[in-house]
Order: structure tokens, then sequence, then C-alpha cells
């Protein structure tokens, strides 16, 4: 004997899951794919239109939120991936434009988040660095090397395990470019 009215509960409860899944999915790819063209644009030095692109993400974040709850914002994959490559372009807009690597007000993020997108910022700090080291600004390589060393100094405080681990030793293989960047530049200067 099958109480009908628990089982139709559930069936709608599973059906409204499944529209809000697909509704954040849809969101959260917009946001997703607009911080990676903030990343893009800051690496050609377009702070301004990445300015004004962080507008557009924070906006659909906050609707997100609003609509959804941080809750059941994080049991989805998209939006996890969304709220990191957002981290990722926001910190990377710091280091540029000379700012603290601090909390981003307005947004709830969980420490997850904030640390896969500092690993994440690294690669994009050595991307960086590359294209200075081309640009013949071989002093800013060193700088460059010098922040990614300080936030690097601060990660390996953590015991990082699974997913998180796995971000942070990438982030050390992009230490080793850039420390490996930076000797090279020595050895041709002397």
């Amino acid at each position: 004997m099958i109480n009908k009215k628990f089982i139709e509960k559930l069936k709608s409860e599973y059906t409204d899951s499944g529209s809000e899944r697909r509704q954040i999915g849809s969101l959260a790819n917009v946001a997703l794919f607009e911080s990676k063209k903030i990343i893009f644009a800051l690496h050609r030095g377009d702070l301004k239109p990445a300015e004004e692109k962080f507008k557009e993400v924070e906006a659909i974040l906050a609707k997100l939120d609003k609509n959804f709850g941080v809750i059941r914002l994080y049991q989805e994959g998209p939006f996890k991936a969304a709220v990191e490559e957002y981290v990722e372009a926001k910190m990377l807009y710091l280091v540029l434009s000379g700012q603290k690597l601090d909390v981003i007000k307005g947004i709830k993020l969980n420490y997850e988040t904030y640390l896969g997108g500092i690993c994440d910022l690294i690669g994009e700090m050595v991307r960086v660095a590359t294209n200075e080291a081309a640009a013949g600004k071989f002093v800013r390589v060193k700088e460059i090397k010098e922040l990614v060393n300080e936030i690097m100094a601060q990660l390996v405080d953590f015991d990082l395990t699974g997913y998180l681990r796995t971000k942070y030793d990438q982030a050390r293989g992009h230490l080793r470019k850039i420390e490996q960047m930076d000797y090279e530049i020595k050895l041709r200067k002397d």
C-alpha cells in the first residue's frame, strides 16, 4: 500500500527541482562565459570594459541568489563553476589594478569558491607575466613572480584535499613556470 499523496508530493518536488536546476544552469552559464570575457579583457589591459562586465555578472549572481538562495545554488555544479570563474576574474582585476586580494562584497561566496578562484588566479598571473616578458617588461615579470610567491606562501598553510588540492597542485605548477621564466630572463641579461 502506497500513500498516493506522498508520491505526488515527491513527484512535484522532483519536477520543481529539475526546473530550478535548468534555470540556475542557464544563468550560471551566462555568468561563467561573461567572467571568462572579463579575464580576456584584463589580459588585453581593458580595465573599463571589464568593470562593466563585472556589473552584468554581479547582477546575474544577485538575481540567482534572490530567486533560489545561496544554499540551493551551491547544490548545482554550473553555479559553483560560474562563481569560481567570477572570483578568479575579480582577483585578477584586483591584482592588475594594484589592490589587495580581499573579500568580495555584495555576493555570498564560500571558502571553496575563494580558494579555487585564487588557485586559478595563479595561472592567469603567469599568462600576464608571459605577455609582459614578450613585451620586454622584465621588471614586471619579477614583480608578478613575487606576488605569486606571496599568494602561494599563504595557500601552503591550508591542508587542501580533494578538488581544492588539485587546484593547488595546478597553482604550484604555474609557480614553477614563472620561476623558470624569471630564471631564463636572468640568464639572458647576464
